[in-house]
């Protein structure tokens, strides 16, 4: 007798539905439906959108017109056998999701929904949930006995526990075909290996970054865009490989979200490249505040000494002149200076342990010894 015939061989009292929460918006792979509140319902579609542990999404066919909503778990096709998934996304947005995507709504190799789960299905997906961390440790022992140069960083089983996928990162290639042997034989389930990069580990782990925040490919970020050193250079940030590295070794995927900004800021701005010929001296390019539109200029073009901060607009007006031939005498205008706010706006800059202590005066502590000899001496009356 297989398991699946002694979970539905059992009465209906001892099978019982586990107890599983859903929570729109806590999981990074959620979709949000745009046109949920729009009176124009663009075409239906049959297409559902189905998340799977971590980084894992797929579309889906729903053939048997079953009506399914966001957050329902359902039992899909699979090679071998069935996998078991949380409904992200219905509705015609998929449709939009699709254009976007560049896949073909009628693509035959699209798999299909078979039901939504029973609870037989889910009581077998939550016990292949609990020995992904048993198999995970144990496969790293076996790839460490077979002297492979690869870390298995995440396991997944398939909703039916028929099949297995280990999530590894290498830097060389790496023969895991005697691997692939001894984890079929240890764990009885079908084997699929499947490399994944840095970023996509990290995503899939977890963690805290810097900002003292969770890692954002681990909350939010679906899809990762290459990050650049030229990233850094736009937003002026010192190229020090530590603080633009995160936990995976690679640039944070955070200096994208305000690159657009600051490209935007400084297409109006004059070359960098170009220093300003004054009457008795060269002012050479340091340095700039892009949101201030300041660039700062030295003397010496190899050291930022004596630096100068000049408007971008005087910068222009400048390299104007020299075109001409003419040299002004100075970098600023007599009568204009751009302001600037040497002082820090740090809250913690007063960071005393007594900083909101209350200072007693000298009054108070004098008041103090007569009214405790009048409270004895009311007391004796009292006696």
């Amino acid at each position: 007798m297989t398991e699946n015939e002694e979970l539905s061989g059992l009465h209906s009292d001892e099978i019982r539905m586990p107890e599983i929460k859903y929570k729109p918006g806590l999981n990074k792979l959620d979709s949000f439906n745009w046109l949920k509140d729009i009176s124009f319902i663009p075409q239906e579609t049959d297409i559902v959108e189905i998340r799977f542990k971590n980084t894992r999404k797929g579309f889906y066919r729903n053939v048997n017109s079953l009506r399914l909503e966001t957050g329902d778990i359902v039992a899909v096709e699979a090679s071998p056998g069935h996998d078991i998934g949380r409904v992200s996304m219905v509705g015609p947005i998929l449709n939009e999701r699709l254009k976007r995507l560049k896949i073909q709504p009628s693509s035959d190799d699209m798999k299909k929904v078979y039901r939504k789960a029973k609870a037989v299905d889910i009581i077998k997906w939550e016990e292949a949930k609990k020995l992904e961390t048993p198999t995970m440790l144990r496969s790293r022992q076996i790839a460490e006995e077979l002297k492979l140069n690869m870390k298995i960083g995440d396991v997944e089983y398939q909703g039916d526990k028929t099949k297995a996928i280990f999530y590894y990162i290498a830097d060389e290639r790496v023969d895991f075909r005697q691997l692939i042997k001894v984890l079929a034989d240890e764990f009885r389930v079908r084997i699929e290996m499947r490399q994944i990069g840095a970023r996509q580990e990290a995503g899939r782990i977890g963690g805290i970054g810097s900002c003292g925040r969770e890692l954002c490919c681990a909350t939010h970020i679906s899809n990762f865009i290459s990050v650049t050193t030229t990233h850094a250079k736009y937003q002026e940030l010192s190229l020090n490989p530590q603080k633009l590295a995160g936990q995976c070794s690679k640039l944070k995927c955070c200096l994208n979200f305000e690159f657009d900004c600051y490209v935007d800021a400084q297409r109006s701005f004059p070359p960098k490249d170009i220093p300003l010929e004054l009457a008795d001296s060269t002012a050479h390019f340091q340095k700039m505040e892009v949101h201030k539109n300041l660039y700062w200029y030295s003397t010496d073009p190899n050291a930022p000494t004596n630096l100068t901060a000049v408007h971008v607009d005087r910068v222009r007006e400048i390299i104007a002149l020299n075109r001409k031939g003419q040299k002004p005498d100075k970098l600023l205008v007599a009568d204009e200076s751009p302001e600037i706010n040497p002082v820090s706006h740090d809250i913690l800059g007063n960071d005393s342990l007594t900083r909101f202590d209350v200072i007693e005066t000298k009054d108070r502590q004098q008041r103090h010894p007569h009214k405790r000899k009048n409270r004895r001496f009311n007391d004796k009356r009292n006696k």
